[in-house]
This record gives structure tokens, sequence and C-alpha cells, in this order.
């Protein structure tokens, strides 16, 4: 037995039901851990580009620049643009399947200046030979976001809707045929215990039972619509969504799994999802605001998520103008 618990560890057990992605922009850890694909935000990016290691990137994403007719915040934007793509690029060289590379959160609210965006940034990476299929646009799962996903996946520009804490916002996304969504189960499970002074423990975290409903909703609907689970703050809660479409991990939590030899069993399953007690919904707008209104928990994660991501996105273009 004790040869048999050594074959194989938590890591290589979870493959067997779910897609691994690496949720960091450090691209030797993306490599460590042989991941299918790579999530980034701003906050990520921000952390990478304080390092040594990845000043080049910053220094030919000013070079690359340098000719351009934009001047002052326009410039700076453009700059961080070729960033986050020269970080996607060498993410691309690591893993066979694709990158996540965000909208600047101050646009969450913003279709137009969605679309836009998200545009400039497909462009950039096509500019570099990277095709459409190879890169998700990362948006906020507001109403507004998930209008411009849906405007953009008929452009075969594909999304991942992120800052998703609700059945919710799930539905609307998987309604307009997004690509992907990223449900973060731990800063659910953070809301509720901050709440309640209760820890949550397996299949009664909160976070847990959000993505399990979603995933279920959208097997037994026949929805096309990924689900990722995201923002892990314990092992336990990715091993209690074993089965999920994919999961997205923290390299610190990577090496928890590597490091264990426990049994994985699938939780998430088609036949527990078509048994579910889901019921089918439609949302329009003022449903949707409505029923996102009075979920407390995913009303104040949303707006906190946005105004985080925000506040690193500032950071990044004073790290920029300082090295221009």
């Amino acid at each position: 037995m004790g040869e048999l618990k050594q074959q194989e560890n938590q890591l290589e057990q979870l493959r067997r039901y779910t897609k691994i992605v690496a949720d960091t922009g450090d691209f030797e850890a993306i490599k460590a851990y042989n991941t299918t694909g790579a999530t980034t935000n701003p906050s990520l990016i921000y952390k990478a580009a304080q390092k040594a290691e990845y000043q080049h990137l910053i220094e030919r994403a000013i070079a690359d620049s340098k000719c351009s007719a934009l001047s002052g915040q326009a410039l700076i934007n453009g700059v961080i643009d070729k960033l986050l793509v020269l970080f996607g690029l060498e993410i691309l060289n690591i893993v066979p399947c694709r990158v996540s590379t965000e909208v600047d959160a101050r646009l969450s609210f913003d279709v137009t200046g969605t679309l836009n965006k998200a545009r400039e940034i497909i462009g950039l990476y096509e500019q570099h030979g990277i095709s459409r299929d190879r890169v998700l646009i990362k948006i906020a799962s507001t109403w507004e976001g998930i209008r411009a996903a849906e405007m953009l996946e008929k452009e075969g520009i594909h999304c991942n809707l992120t800052l998703l804490f609700s059945m919710t916002q799930a539905i609307a996304c998987a309604d307009a045929k997004v690509q992907l969504i990223s449900p973060f189960v731990g800063r659910i499970y953070d809301w509720y215990k901050k709440q309640t002074g209760k820890e949550y423990v397996g299949a009664d975290d909160p976070g847990v039972q959000s993505v399990t409903g979603i995933y279920n909703y959208y097997k037994k609907f026949n929805y096309k619509t990924e689900v990722m689970g995201a923002s892990f703050r314990n092992k336990g809660q990715i091993t209690e969504l074993a089965g999920c479409d994919l999961l997205t991990i923290s390299p610190g939590l990577l090496d928890e799994l590597q490091a264990s030899y426990d049994p994985v069993p699938a939780k998430l399953t088609m036949e527990n999802a078509i048994n579910s007690d889901a019921e089918r919904m439609t949302l329009d707008e003022k449903t949707f605001r409505y029923l996102f209104n009075e979920d407390a928990m995913a009303t104040e994660k949303t707006a906190e998520g946005i105004r985080r991501f925000a506040v690193d996105i500032v950071k990044l273009e004073a790290l920029i103008a300082d090295k221009m």
C-alpha cells in the first residue's frame, strides 16, 4: 500500500478530471507545474513587473511605444497594453493552451470602452502571430461587462468573465455564450467567514457550494460556457471541486497538492449535475440588477474586486511613468 500511495500525488490525481491552470504571472512557476494555461490580472502583473528578471519586458514595451503618436496618459496606457501582451506571449511559449489577459478594471461599467480595449489587446496578440483561440480576454462580471463579452464572442474574441460571485452573474454569462467564467471561491469564503465568524470546511464551504451550483446548472441545461474555479484559500477547496472544467491555482497551493498523496475522488460530475435540483432561469437587465443587488456578498465582493484591480492598474501606471 505504501508504494501505491506514492504513485500519484493530489495534483496528478486532480488532472484526471480537471484542467489545471496556473494563477500567476511568474514564468518559472508556470514552467514548474506543467499547467495547460495561465491566468493573470493587474495585481499579479504589477507584482511580477517589480522583479529584476522581468525588467526587460518593461523596457521592451516602452521602446516599442517610442514611435507612437500618443502622449501623456494615452501613451502610458499603450505601454501597459504592450506589457500585458508581452507577459502573455512569454506565457504562451510555456503553456500549450490559453492565457487570460485582463481589461482595465476601470472600464467595468463601460461597454464601448471594454470593446475597444479588448480589440486592441487581441490586435497586439495577432501582430505577434497568436490566434484568437489562445487568448481569453478577462472582463469583470458586471451587466456591462457581460454585454461587451457577448459582442466580443460574436467576433471570435473569447472571454473569461472574472470577479464572479453569484448564480445570477453565472446565468447571465451563460446566456451571453461567453467562453469561460471564473467564480471566486476564496473571496466568497472570506465574506461568509467574516460575517459569521465560522470556519468552513469541505462541502460546507460557501465558495465551494457556489461553484458546485453553477457547474450543475451549466451541465444540466447543456450550456457550453466553461467553469474555472479561482481564488482559493486552501487545498481543501480545490479537492472539493475535482471534476470542475478548469481550476486556476496559485503556486503555493500547487506545491501543497504535489506534496500530498491523499485520494482525490471526483466531486463534480455530469450525473450529479443532471440529478441536481437546479431550475432554469431567464434574466433580463431589470431582473439581473435586482437579484444581484439582493445578494449582499456578490455585490460587495464584485465592487471590492474592481476597486482593488483598479488600484493596482494605477500602481502599474506609476511604475511605467517612473521608468519613462
